[in-house]
């Protein structure tokens, strides 16, 4: 009776064992000197005329009396600042294409209007144009990407933009904008021929649309690409490889700098599902949208590598984010939604992904920064929050400009309803000083995952953690309760033996350092 009790005891050891081994991943981390640098550019952020993500968002005007600077909101540029915002997208998206950028230039009382079709169709009265976007981007630090007019603009357009914002010597162009009242050029590097030209940027065909962008892209620059402009393709939508096939085929690569490529994690388009009043299952389906990120990058780059072995395009995800209704009693074309929880599992887990491709993906722009979709500030009048996409945003700025770690992990399933999705996201990076950066997310809803990384090869013993999550996936930060949801020490973690023993609970965000 003893020996089969005690038979009885050593299986069960032995199941919790083999039990607890399933449960714990083994995290892998690669530290190679041949490793890509991940590039800063991909944490990018964009700023489209759309709702209020320009009027009333990051522009009030000078006369406002919201502390401004010409006009620009100073909280805004603090809190852009402290983010270490790289770059800027604007001014669109689908207005881009319908933008002249003249319009926006000269005494501000003497500029034409303009409807805003595609978002709401109001009217703005251009108050807000290249010096103020431009000026705007040198008091953030950020690097200006501006969206050329393709779709129905002009080629001499283009270009002249090119040399008002450019060129240092003496042109028709360079003579205007000193009138204007700016005597050095800003020399605006990352520039988009055409948005979404397969859609509202002209709903052109792949075909169609190298032949528009190999005669724009002539004339913005001359032969040797002299001004070193990064020129950016109109990409594909989402999952069409046959737009990036026929670019990489047919565009000379040395008239390339980039290729775009737009993809929004979104349930269903006729129903997209609300931004806060969600389910587990809208969760999910949210994240399993979100994901896909990594299979679109990954053919895309296969395509690219086909015609540009040596990686000199990059891959730019100019538009990413989550996509919901918009809020209750809201402008349905202003795009407004809350950010809760889920959007910050989004984000770690998209961010994880560019940083793991960083060889390829060079830059990324979550949409949109103020006010409109998966946005990091939201506005009220006077008053500002950030939300917790802005708060993983600003703990996964460690990886900029680092050296890609990488990771090798085979992920426990996230499991709903009889589907799977992988419930552990990471990436890690070196920086320029040594130390080390992991990220990690767990998009499990309901389960605890515990991770187990050996640390040896890493040559960094003491870890300290920083952590985003919250009591409910749907919890989110309101003008009323601003810091709901903020990032705070994380200590589930314990270093044995060279091995750090990792316990992240569900949909959380966690970056630990190694020094």
């Amino acid at each position: 009776m003893k020996k089969t009790f005690l038979l009885l005891l050593v299986l069960a050891f032995c199941n919790q064992s083999s039990f607890a081994q399933k449960e714990t991943t083994a995290l892998t981390i690669k530290n190679t000197a041949d490793a890509p640098t991940i590039n800063k550019n991909i944490y990018g952020h964009f700023a489209e005329h759309l709702g209020r993500c320009i009027y009333g968002g990051f522009f009030v005007g000078d006369t406002s009396k919201i502390p401004n600077t010409a006009g620009v909101r100073n909280d805004i540029v603090k809190a852009l600042k402290e983010l270490k915002i790289p770059n800027l997208r604007w001014p669109g998206g689908c207005f881009a294409d319908t933008y002249h950028w003249k319009d926006g230039i000269g005494p501000k009382e003497q500029r034409p209007t303009i409807v805003n079709k595609w978002w709401g169709g109001v009217t703005e009265d251009n108050s807000f144009g290249t010096h103020d976007f431009l000026n705007m981007c040198e008091l953030l630090g950020a690097e200006p990407y501006l969206s050329g007019n393709v779709g129905s603009g002009t080629v001499q357009e283009l270009a002249d933009w090119v040399q008002y914002t450019n060129f240092g010597g003496k042109s028709p162009m360079s003579d205007l904008r000193k009138k204007n009242g700016r005597t050095e050029p800003w020399k605006v590097k990352f520039w988009g021929i055409g948005n979404e030209a397969w859609g509202c940027g002209g709903n052109m065909t792949a075909d169609y649309y190298v032949g528009e962008y190999r005669k724009f892209a002539t004339f913005m620059s001359d032969w040797e690409n002299t001004g070193g402009l990064t020129r950016i393709a109109s990409g594909s939508n989402s999952s069409d490889y046959n737009w990036t096939e026929t670019l990489m085929k047919d565009i000379p690569l040395n008239m390339l700098g980039g290729v775009g490529v737009h993809h929004y994690a979104v349930i269903n388009w006729d129903k997209k599902g609300d931004g806060t009043d969600f389910s587990e299952d809208g969760y999910f389906h949210t994240m399993k949208s979100a994901l896909k990120m990594e299979e679109l990058v990954t053919k895309h780059a296969a395509i690219m590598d086909k015609y540009d072995p040596k990686k000199k395009v990059a891959m730019i995800v100019d538009e990413w984010g989550a996509w919901y209704e918009v809020e209750k009693g809201t402008n349905p074309g202003f795009l407004y939604q809350q950010n809760t929880m889920r959007d910050a599992v989004l984000a770690g887990a998209t961010l994880n992904i560019f940083n793991n491709h960083a060889d390829r993906v060079r830059m990324a722009n979550l949409a949109q920064c103020v006010n409109v979709l998966q946005a990091v500030i939201l506005t009220d009048k006077a008053k500002m929050i950030t939300t917790p996409t802005y708060s993983v945003m600003k703990m996964y700025s460690v990886h900029q400009d680092a050296q890609l770690l990488p990771v090798t992990f085979q992920s426990p399933l996230y499991t709903f309803n009889g589907e799977t999705l992988p419930a552990i996201s990471a990436s890690a990076s070196k920086d320029k000083n040594g130390v080390i950066h992991i990220s990690l997310v767990n998009v499990d809803a309901q389960k605890t995952n515990k991770i187990e990384i050996d640390i040896n090869d890493l040559g960094v013993k003491n870890f300290t953690g920083t952590i985003l999550t919250a009591a409910k996936l749907q919890d989110y930060n309101s003008f009323e309760n601003p810091n709901k949801i903020i990032p705070t020490v994380f200590k589930g973690f314990e270093n044995k033996k060279g091995k750090l023993e990792i316990t992240i609970p569900p949909f959380s965000v966690v970056v630990l350092e190694g020094k």
